[in-house]
C-alpha cells in the first residue's frame, strides 16, 4: 500500500507540475510530497492510540518541510502540494482526492469549539497561494478558491470564490477537471474581477451619473429663475 501511494503520488506530480523532470527528482526534491509521506506514518500512529508519537512526527515533518498537517487531518489520494511552505492543515480537516494546494493555504479554525471545526474539502479542488478556508464548512467538488481568499461559507460544486470574505465569481464549465487552469496567484486568467471590487466600481459609477443629474437640474433651475426674473 505504501508502495502504491508513493508510485501513485509522484506520478500525480509529474503530470501537474511541468517543473517535475524525474520520478527521483520529485522523490528527492518536493516537501509536498514528503509531508504527506510524514502524514501517512503520522496519522497511522494517531490511529493506534500513539497520540503524542503522532504528534511528534508531525512536528518533525512540519520543521523539515515548513507544511503542517496535524495527524488526525484525513487526506485523499493523489493530493499535490506545490511548494508547500506554510501550509497548515488543522486536526478535524478532511481533504478528497485530486486536491491541488499552492503554499500558504491554511484549513483552519473559525472560532475555538469543541467537534468538527475545520473545513471538508471535496474532489478535485483547487486552493490558491495564501487562501484560508475557516470553520467546519464544505468545499464542494470541483470548486477553486483564488489567491488570498478568505472562505467563511460553504462553496458550491463547480464555483469559484475570490475575495475578503470569499465571494462566488463565474467560471464557464470545464470538461477536464483535473487541469488548474484557474488564478493560483491573484493574476487574473480572464476578466473576471474580485466581486467586491466590482461592486465599488459599479457604486462609483452610479454615483458619477447622480452627481451629472444633479448638476443638469440645477443647470435647469438656474436658468428658469433667469427667465422667471426677465
Amino acid at each position: 500500500m505504501a508502495f502504491m501511494f508513493l508510485r501513485e503520488t509522484i506520478r500525480t506530480y509529474r503530470e501537474r507540475d511541468p517543473a517535475a523532470r524525474s520520478w527521483l527528482e520529485v522523490l528527492l526534491c518536493y516537501p509536498g510530497l514528503h509531508s504527506l509521506m510524514w502524514h501517512r506514518l503520522s496519522h497511522w500512529l494517531w490511529q493506534h492510540d500513539l497520540r503524542l508519537l503522532g504528534r511528534f512526527s508531525s512536528h518533525i515533518a512540519r520543521w523539515l518541510t515548513g507544511i503542517e498537517i496535524h495527524p488526525a487531518a484525513k487526506i485523499g489520494r493523489r493530493l499535490v502540494i506545490d511548494h508547500g511552505m506554510g501550509v497548515v492543515i488543522g486536526e478535524t480537516a478532511e481533504v478528497g482526492d485530486d486536491c491541488y494546494f499552492y503554499h500558504q493555504v491554511t484549513l483552519g479554525v473559525a472560532r475555538t469549539s469543541g467537534g468538527k471545526r475545520h473545513p471538508t474539502v471535496g474532489n478535485n479542488v483547487i486552493i490558491g497561494a495564501g487562501a484560508k478556508v475557516l470553520g467546519p464548512i464544505r468545499v464542494g467538488d470541483n470548486a477553486r478558491v483564488g489567491s488570498n481568499a478568505v472562505v467563511l461559507d460553504n462553496v458550491p460544486d463547480d464555483t469559484t470564490v475570490v475575495g475578503i470574505p470569499a465571494r462566488s465569481v463565474d467560471r464557464s464549465p470545464t470538461r477536464d477537471r483535473r487541469v488548474p487552469a484557474f488564478d493560483p496567484y491573484g493574476i487574473p486568467c480572464d476578466d473576471s474581477l474580485d466581486p467586491l471590487l466590482h461592486d465599488l466600481d459599479q457604486m462609483h459609477c452610479e454615483l458619477a451619473e447622480l452627481e451629472a443629474r444633479v448638476a443638469r437640474l440645477a443647470e435647469e433651475q438656474m436658468r428658469q429663475r433667469q427667465a422667471a426674473a426677465e
